[in-house]
C-alpha cells in the first residue's frame, strides 16, 4: 500500500482513508478473539456520520440497532471483549451484543446523540474490514454446462492427458469438473440467510436491463479456443474457454459489466477490475488440491506459494482454437460456493430467466 496514496473506500455513501496496519495472529481459544489495535479506516469527512441508520430518542437517551451476520460477532467483541469495551470507552456509549451463532441486531445506546452516531460509525468500519477477509460465499454466473460442451470438453480433457501427460504439472486432477462449467461474473460474501435474500432482491431489480439487452431471448453463445491467465505459458495456473456471442455483438460483455456495477453500487460486491474478465475455467491448479475449490475469477495467480504450475505451452499450441460446443444461454445465476444441485451444477438462490 501506498502511506502517501492510501486506498479510499466507500461505506453506506461515506468515504474513509484505508490506514496501514499491522496483522497479528496468534491461537484462538474459546474466549479469545480478534482484536483490532486501531480503526482500519480514518474517516475523510466529520459531519453527519451515520446517516445510513436510524438513531431513535428514548427516555434514557438515544439508540441505534444495526443487522450484522453473526460470524462477525467474535471481532467486534475482540479478544476478551477487549474491542467492544474499547470502542464504548472512546464514545461513551453501550454496546448490546446477541449471543454468538443467534442472528439480531447489535443495539448501540448512549446519552448523546452523536456519540451513538461517532459509535456506529466505527463498527460500520470494523465490519467491513472483517467482511473483506471472509472468503466469497456466492457468486454471479452464466452457467456453461451444456450437454454440447460438456462433450467438447471431455474430447479436450481426453486428448490432452493423452498427448501432453508428460508435460510438467498435467494430470487428470487440475481439470474442472464438467458440470460445474461457468462464466464467474463476480464474487459476494453474504453471511446470513437476510443478505442472501437482499442479494436475490437486488438481481431481481435487474430483469428489465437484462430484458431490454437480450430483447427477451435467449443469446447463442459459441464456446471456442483457449487461452491462459498469467504471462507465462510455461508456468500456467488457469486454462479458460473463450466465449462468444455467435451474432459478434458484446451484448454479454456490456450485460456481464452492468450487473457487477449494479452489485458494486448497492455495497453487495467489490471491484477487482475495469472490466468482467469473460473465461470459462477448463483447467487451474487449485484444484489440485481441493476439487470443489473456486477461483474469485480474476486474472493472475492468487496464491502461487500454495499451487503447482503447469506447462501449457504445446496444449495451447495443439487446442488454441478447440471448439467446445456452441448453445443458448438463458439465464444469469446468484450460485452458491461449494455446492451441487440435482444437475451437477452449483445450487442457485436466484436467478433471471432472459426469455
Amino acid at each position: 500500500m501506498d502511506v502517501l496514496r492510501p486506498a479510499l473506500i466507500n461505506i453506506n455513501g461515506r468515504i474513509y482513508r484505508r490506514n496501514a496496519i499491522k496483522e497479528e495472529n496468534y491461537e484462538e481459544k474459546e474466549d479469545d478473539f480478534y482484536q483490532d489495535e486501531r480503526p482500519e479506516y480514518e474517516e475523510l469527512e466529520t459531519d453527519e456520520v451515520c446517516e445510513s441508520h436510524l438513531i431513535e430518542q428514548t427516555d434514557k437517551g438515544f439508540r441505534c440497532a444495526i443487522d450484522v451476520p453473526s460470524v462477525l460477532y467474535k471481532y467486534i467483541i475482540g479478544k476478551k471483549g477487549e474491542t467492544r469495551r474499547r470502542l464504548e470507552s472512546d464514545t461513551k456509549t453501550s454496546i448490546t451484543i446477541p449471543k454468538l451463532g443467534i442472528e439480531g441486531e447489535i443495539v448501540v445506546t448512549g446519552a448523546q446523540k452523536n456519540a451513538v452516531s461517532s459509535a456506529v460509525t466505527r463498527l460500520e468500519m470494523l465490519i467491513d474490514g472483517f467482511r473483506r477477509k471472509q472468503p466469497f460465499t456466492h457468486f454471479l454466473s452464466f452457467a456453461l454446462n451444456d450437454s454440447q460442451v460438456q462433450e467438447g470438453f471431455h474430447a479436450f480433457k481426453a486428448k490432452v492427458l493423452e498427448q501432453f501427460s508428460q508435460d510438467s504439472g498435467v494430470d487428470d486432477s487440475i481439470f474442472q469438473n464438467p458440470s460445474k462449467l461457468h462464466l464467474t461474473l463476480g464474487t459476494l460474501v453474504l453471511l446470513n440467510e437476510t443478505e442472501v435474500n437482499k442479494a436475490c432482491d437486488h438481481l431481481q431489480e435487474f430483469r428489465h436491463v437484462i430484458k431490454d439487452l437480450t430483447e427477451g431471448k435467449p443469446l447463442p453463445l459459441e464456446v471456442m479456443g483457449i487461452e491462459y491467465m498469467n504471462d507465462d505459458p510455461a508456468a500456467v495456473d488457469v486454462l479458460y474457454a473463450k466465449v462468444n456471442l455467435k451474432d459478434g455483438s458484446d451484448r454479454l460483455q456490456v450485460m456481464a459489466d452492468r450487473l457487477v456495477e449494479h452489485f458494486v453500487s448497492a455495497g453487495l460486491m467489490v471491484r477487482e477490475w475495469d472490466r468482467v474478465k469473460l473465461h470459462g475455467t477448463v483447467m487451474n491448479t487449485l484444484f489440485r488440491k481441493d476439487s470443489t475449490a473456486e477461483d474469485s475469477g480474476g486474472p493472475g495467480r492468487r496464491n502461487p506459494r500454495d499451487r503447482e504450475a503447469f506447462d501449457a505451452r504445446n496444449i495451447l499450441k495443439t487446442f488454441g482454437s478447440h471448439r467446445f460446443g456452441e448453445f443458448d444461454l438463458s439465464c444469469v445465476q446468484l450460485s452458491q460456493r461449494f455446492s451441487t444441485d440435482c444437475t451437477g451444477y452449483y445450487s442457485s438462490a436466484g436467478s433471471i430467466s432472459f426469455a
